[in-house]
């Protein structure tokens, strides 16, 4: 990689690590081509992505950055996996290291706060952005529609009593 090479990376690594929600940072040794491939491709379904860096370059590209505290989980084969939603990356990582004795997450950066591995598996456990999302909708709409019925009924009572009158008049009359 020449000098040029270097500059442009660490400085796209730099912006993506000052713009990103959360960084995990795994050992990868003995992976498969096939297996980074894989782990890219659920990374990527999950709107994450994962990069192989040299570890002097990373540590570089953390310079000025809030995940700057991370910089001594550089040791040995390292990936990155980051996102822009706190809990993708961190629940792909987890699940896919579950399932691969060869990727083993080290820990990790939300924002300022630096992460070993129990810290990311934990964050893996939350639900994601859309969970809540939806979740959140689900409760909004709920009482919506309580509010709605028990406003009918009220309505509906109403009716049938002035019914009742108007009928009732109407027959006296």
């Amino acid at each position: 990689m020449e000098r040029a090479e270097k500059k442009e990376l660490v400085a796209t690594l730099n912006q993506v690590f000052k713009t990103t929600g959360v960084i995990v940072v795994a050992h990868n040794k003995g992976l498969t081509v096939n297996q980074v491939n894989d782990l890219r491709n659920k990374m990527s379904q999950a709107g994450a992505t994962v990069k192989v860096a040299k570890n002097r370059l990373a540590k570089l590209a953390l310079d000025g950055t809030d995940a700057a505290g991370i910089k001594d989980l550089f040791v040995g084969p390292t990936m990155v996996a980051y996102a822009a939603d706190p809990v993708s990356a961190p629940k792909v990582a987890s699940a896919f290291a579950k399932g691969n004795d060869k990727f083993v997450v080290l820990g990790g950066a939300l924002g300022k706060t630096v992460m070993d591995a129990n810290a990311v598996k934990a964050l893996a456990e939350l639900p994601s952005l859309d969970e809540l999302r939806g979740r959140l909708i689900g409760l909004i709409q709920a009482p919506a529609t309580k509010i709605a019925g028990v406003l009918q009924a009220p309505a509906g009572q109403l009716a049938r009593v002035f019914n009742a009158y108007a009928t009732k008049d109407q027959a006296a009359g």
